[in-house]
């Protein structure tokens, strides 16, 4: 069975592209800080004897390197990181809380670029796809609103290194992407969100499903379309 190893797996659009993977017949590592309170997660293990969840806190590096230790011999067929945070709302320019700001880059920036690290073995034994999680909101060009500055700022380095990934991981062979999942109802995106964490877990699904070589170090919105930096 292909082999998908997904960080932030508990919950939104991490949850359910588990789901939908597990459906399609992936065998499915769902990686996510506390699995003891992810019940939606762990409820689908009876169902599904390809699941394996495990926990991780995608900022401590050691950690991670133990999970890869423990997956080493494993193809990773495609690898989503999607484990986000967006810090505190209402940021304004004058008091941003440097603390938070630091946060917030660590997961959103350093960390999918750490975990793809620990992970390249596997992913070069199936010459696979790094998909990063990303945000329009960290597209340079789209900016015409202003503020956001810790999401904003911390979207658009993980943009800048994923292209880097796809440019340094092209000889093995691998691709990677950074898409816009959509502005989805999760407890990140709100109650407000345009779509459903379902849509855009399935939109994702069939971009990937269509991934060219060509289209590695691109970005994508759920639907497919290329957007600006």
């Amino acid at each position: 069975m292909p082999q998908l190893l997904i960080t932030g797996a508990n919950r939104g659009i991490g949850l359910a592209l588990t789901e939908l993977y597990l459906a399609a017949g992936w065998d499915v590592v769902a990686c996510c800080r506390d699995p003891a309170h992810a019940d939606d997660l762990l409820y689908l293990i009876s169902d599904n004897p390809g699941l394996e969840v495990y926990q991780l806190d995608v900022t401590d590096y050691d950690a991670l390197s133990d999970l890869a230790q423990e997956l080493s011999d494993r193809p990773i067929d495609l690898l989503i990181n999607n484990a986000g945070y967006y810090g505190p709302n209402a940021v304004l320019l004058g008091d941003i809380p440097v603390d938070e700001w630091r946060k917030v880059m660590e997961i959103n920036a350093i960390a999918p670029i750490k975990v793809t690290e620990a992970f390249l073995p596997n992913l070069r034994l199936a010459k696979g796809t790094v998909a990063n999680i990303s945000s329009k909101m960290g597209s340079i060009e789209d900016n015409q609103s202003g503020g956001g500055y810790l999401y904003r700022s911390s979207k658009a380095a993980l943009n800048a290194a994923s292209k880097s990934l796809a440019l340094d991981l092209a000889a093995d062979g691998i691709k990677a992407v950074v898409l816009h999942p959509g502005w989805v109802r999760t407890d990140m995106g709100g109650p407000h969100g345009l779509i459903d964490a379902d849509t855009s877990a399935q939109g994702i699904k069939s971009l990937l499903e269509q991934l060219q070589p060509q289209d590695s170090g691109k970005f994508f919105d759920y639907q497919g379309k290329h957007l600006a930096w």
